[in-house]
């Protein structure tokens, strides 16, 4: 029969800072249900920090850290404030659910806006 160890004493799984990243993009992309024809893809980058063992709760194990940045390009006109809250709620819950890490900050940032006037503009329909 085998002694029960501490979850402490047991090792760790280390979960890649690129396996984060592909997490938290992934994660952009399904809180970005209508994204412009012409825009890239959601990225993100990721550094994972781990906790100091004494961190943990009794009997339970140490929790990694995430620090994650995503950056974005969005339709404008549109509600950005409202689409980088939901990127963000996203991005924690995922990474959470998935890597089982903490994500106590999302930075969003958006490099670019997509104006549906312009699309329409380079198409040679304007009013």
């Amino acid at each position: 029969m085998a002694a029960h160890v501490a979850p402490g004493e047991r090792g760790a799984t280390v979960i890649a800072d690129r396996v984060v990243a592909k997490i938290a993009a992934q994660a952009a992309r399904e809180a970005l249900t209508e994204l412009p024809a012409d825009c890239s893809p959601p990225h993100a980058t990721v550094h994972v920090l781990p906790q100091a063992l004494g961190s943990a709760r009794a009997g339970e194990a140490p929790t990694d850290v995430a620090r994650v940045r995503v950056s974005v390009e969005l339709d404008y006109p549109s509600d950005i404030g409202g689409q980088c809250g939901a990127v963000r709620r996203q991005v924690a819950q995922r990474v959470k659910a998935l890597a089982g890490m903490e994500v106590p900050e999302v930075a969003v940032q958006v490099e670019r806006l997509h104006s549906a006037h312009m699309r329409a503009a380079a198409q040679g329909r304007t009013r």
